[in-house]
């Protein structure tokens, strides 16, 4: 676990001040970079020790069997798990014959640190050979967000008081050999060897590449490196290349007072289709691109991009420093994962870690989605892109489920269903909705026509197709979808959950209305009259299941009538319940994963009257046990809509800290991306009551105690809008449109009217008392971000206490 205070509150950098080689995987996590198409995680450059070595491309992966002890109709057969690729990372150094290894000699100083406004990780160490000499390196690294195929390094060697040899190898490694943190055998096979050498090469300025393919999935995936060299006294500089390795060594004597400077450029490309010779000319041409620029230039440039993002993107917080900082981290993780995915996934670890094999799910388009609407629209469109990329296999999978429409994957890469565990697997068809909902926002907050006419329209139509058949009406006219498995993975395969059913009915009236305002479109694809009108007939009949008795809407039929869930006979340390209990016994009780009714509450808040939202909450909050990393966001946004601010307080310090505290304890194997993107979600959306349910953008801003001041941005049709709330007032403004642009909005249900010339402050009405605090399970209460002398909140467990783990084993 990562230690309270690991890493010094700060509100724009993350340092760690020391090398702790007990959590090596979850640092080299955090510090990854990425611009989602390149990953490196954060290994040492010297590439030892490591805990879990990784430079990967999105969506490069090898295929693996998907046997199943009793087959089925329907099973998926093949499993993809994302390569590691070839390792451009690596830069040894020896002195006087040794070679750096923290672990040897004597490491006298180290800080590495993770600037969020310049995008770069820098090193700095000072380290005693065994033989007595002292060197001090400084090591900056960068993933470019301007050059998609481009990483950079800038290596710096001097010497302490001393006068030394040094030998410097830079290299290109494939196939190296790794840990895998999988336990999975067929997993761990695939991850052996994965890559077949087709060239390698070294030309006359000493440019080396390396070519590979994998075995089973037939990528073709090219490396490049090449190396600028500044140093005052003589260098011999040599480059070599091999099947699987290249290394451009530079050897020098440097003095007391004597530097060497050691550039490296990097470029990467993969493709399914194209030749060894285009990939060559591909990553040759990219190399070309960095070389212009210059180590100089690339550092510009990634300034500038950033300071493009943190324009449109920072969120502002006056009281809580620990949760600045982490929220601006958790922006910066999303923003690498997806900014230059272009067509590709934002998977759930992002380019960070080989966790959940590298796959996408639902989190993408309810977590990451929403955030960048607001703060990074274009990478939002590439995204819904990849889906309407993949819209075929999933009319296939639909198919081959006796279905119309569209079935989209819950687990994949590359579109196809991955997913062994069929009650998430197949049952989870909320995806669909999911999909479509983003694509809903979208279009809502860019205006984008022509973005909703050539990919929305396609993705609404074939998602309500599916709906429409895989529900049914019944001998009442009600309408029922049966089952499914909604968010919470602990209740599956069941009828009517209220999640699946309200994103359903949001997803069929969409597709009608857009199929009505493109009707080319709608012909194109089919869509006639008597279909659009089953889609809005279905939509008003959809069953909400209410316990009248209780007053709560049911989760499912019948949920409310389950046997109750022993927590105070369950230990803290059978936490998660997947790992430690069988699905039957978790299935068949009320014991809640992670937010379903409360996820359906956020985001179709417009079909709960607020008496249901606050029942609804103190009714599931006893009974979530966040075995997820989804979950404390979404809680923290429906705590503060209910009243409860400082248990919502508490439950953002969970979201934003999920990795920075490894707090459900698999940092290492990658972030959690959908959790980072939580925090600004329960921020925005929670103390400043952010709702995108019409047309106009609704804000119901109250802070709690601790916050004296909340300021953030969102980008809506072409204009910024400035948002800083106090406990006593908000203020509106716009940038980016002309004087009289204008932008209508709801400040607590009060209609108000914002220009660019004109800001608009309203006052914050006075908290109305929610009643009692709702209670968790116990021992699964947030961590206590407000004084505990301040707040009556049962059950806290000491800060920073790991309180889950991430996503069912069996997936």
């Amino acid at each position: 676990m990562i230690r309270e205070h690991g890493f010094p509150v700060e509100p724009w950098h993350v340092r760690e001040e020391e090398l702790d080689l007990d959590v090596l995987a979850q640092s080299e996590s955090v510090f990854a970079l990425a611009n989602g198409h390149i990953g490196l995680r954060g290994n040492l450059d010297e590439g030892e020790p490591y805990g879990i070595s990784g430079t990967y491309l999105n969506s490069f992966y090898e295929l693996r069997p998907l046997p199943y002890a009793e087959a089925g109709y329907g099973y998926p057969e093949s499993g993809q798990t994302i390569v590691n690729v070839t390792n451009g990372k690596l830069i040894r150094l020896l002195v006087d014959d040794e070679p750096l290894d923290v672990r040897h000699g004597e490491l006298l100083s180290h800080e590495r640190v993770l600037d969020l406004r310049a995008g770069t990780l820098r090193r700095e160490l000072v380290w005693r050979s065994p033989g007595g000499s002292v060197v001090k390196v400084i090591s900056t690294r960068l993933v470019s967000f301007t050059q998609r195929s481009v990483a950079a390094v800038r290596y710096e060697v001097e010497p302490v008081n001393c006068s030394i040899r040094l030998i410097v190898q830079s290299e290109l490694v494939a196939n190296e050999a790794s840990a895998t943190p999988s336990t999975d055998p067929r997993v761990a096979a695939v991850l052996e060897s994965p890559l077949v050498a087709e060239e390698q090469l070294v030309t006359d300025d000493g440019t080396a590449l390396l070519v590979h393919s994998t075995r089973t999935s037939k990528l073709r995936a090219g490396a490049a490196m090449v190396h600028e060299v500044d140093c005052a006294v003589r260098t011999d500089v040599s480059t070599e290349a091999y099947e699987d390795w290249a290394r451009t060594t530079v050897a020098c004597e440097l003095a007391d007072g004597e530097r060497l400077t050691l550039t490296k450029l990097l470029a990467y490309g993969w493709s399914s289709r194209r030749s060894v010779p285009a990939i060559r000319d591909q990553v040759g041409a990219a190399l070309a691109g960095a070389r212009f620029s210059g180590w100089e230039g690339l550092l510009a440039e990634q300034r500038d991009y950033l300071d493009s993002f943190w324009d449109a993107a920072d969120v502002r917080i006056d009281g809580d420093p620990e949760v600045q900082q982490a929220v601006r981290f958790g922006l910066f993780h999303v923003l690498q994962a997806g900014a230059r995915a272009e067509q590709r996934p934002i998977s759930a670890k992002g380019l960070t870690g080989p966790g959940y094999d590298g796959h996408a799910f639902w989190d993408t388009e309810m977590f990451v989605l929403p955030v960048l609407t607001y703060t990074h629209p274009a990478a939002v469109a590439d995204a819904l892109r990849w889906r309407l990329d993949t819209l075929e296999l999933a009319r296939q999978r639909a198919q081959q489920l006796g279905l119309a429409g569209a079935a989209f994957p819950w687990r994949t890469i590359s579109g196809h269903e991955c997913s062994g565990y069929w009650p998430a697997g197949t049952a989870s068809f909320h995806i669909g909705a999911d999909i479509a909902d983003a694509v809903r926002r979208y279009v809502q907050a860019t205006g984008d026509a022509g973005f909703e006419r050539d990919i929305a329209v396609d993705l609404l139509v074939e998602t309500a197709r599916l709906w429409r058949t895989l529900g049914h009406h019944d001998r009442h006219g009600r309408f029922h979808i049966d089952g499914v498995t909604g968010p919470d993975e602990y209740t599956a395969v069941r009828d009517d959950n209220v999640y699946t059913n309200l994103m359903a009915q949001r997803n069929l009236l969409a597709a009608a209305e857009s199929a009505a305002r493109h009707p080319d479109q709608a012909r194109r694809l089919g869509v006639t009259d008597e279909e659009s009108a089953a889609w809005r007939d279905a939509a008003a009949a959809m069953h909400i299941q209410i316990d009248d008795e209780l007053g709560v809407h049911s989760q499912a039929e019948e949920f409310t009538r389950l046997q109750e869930w022993n927590f105070a006979a369950t230990p803290a340390e059978h936490y998660p319940l997947l790992l430690h209990y069988p699905y039957f016994d978790l299935y068949r009780k009320q014991v809640i994963k992670q937010a379903d009714v409360v996820l359906a509450m956020h985001w179709r808040g417009d079909a709960f009257t607020a008496e249901q939202k606050a029942r609804n909450f103190a009714y599931y909050e006893q009974r979530t046990v966040r075995d997820s990393s989804l979950s404390s966001c979404t809680q923290a946004v429906l705590a503060a809509e209910t009243g409860h601010l400082e248990l919502a307080h508490d439950y953002l310090g969970e979201a934003a800290l999920m990795d920075l505290r490894d707090i459900h304890a698999n940092t290492g194997e990658g972030l959690h991306i959908a959790a980072l993107a939580g925090a600004w979600i329960a921020l925005v959306g929670g103390f400043g009551g952010l709702r995108d349910h019409g047309d106009v953008l609704e804000f119901s801003p109250r802070l709690p105690e601790r916050i004296s001041r909340l300021e953030f941005s969102l980008m809506w049709r072409g204009l910024r809008l400035r948002v800083v709330v106090t406990q006593a007032e908000a203020t509106y403004s716009l940038r980016d449109g002309s004087d009289d642009a204008r932008m209508p909005l709801l400040h607590h249900g009060a209609a108000i009217e914002v220009t660019c010339a004109h800001p608009v402050t309203a006052p914050v009405p006075p908290r109305i008392h929610p009643g009692p605090a709702p209670s968790q399970p116990h021992g699964r209460a947030p961590a206590r971000r407000a004084p505990a002398a301040q707040v009556p909140h049962q059950n806290h467990p000491a800060a920073g206490t790991p309180t889950a783990a991430g996503r069912t084993a069996a997936e």
